[in-house]
């Protein structure tokens, strides 16, 4: 099982080239994984699973 969820497309505009970004660091200079940047409108975003089931 993958410890990182990757997106298909960009939610902004639905284009498909993505990267990883590693644009936020934590305490110790590596960084905090998630995030992606579309090459197609310079759009950074962060994925983050919640869980099955739970309310928000």
């Amino acid at each position: 099982m993958s410890t990182r969820a990757v997106p298909f497309h960009c939610p902004y505009c639905g284009d498909e080239d993505l990267e990883p970004y590693e644009g936020e660091l934590d305490s110790a200079g590596h960084g905090t994984g998630g995030s992606w940047y579309c090459r197609a409108c310079a759009r950074a975003f962060k994925l983050k699973f919640l869980g099955i089931g739970v309310r928000i």
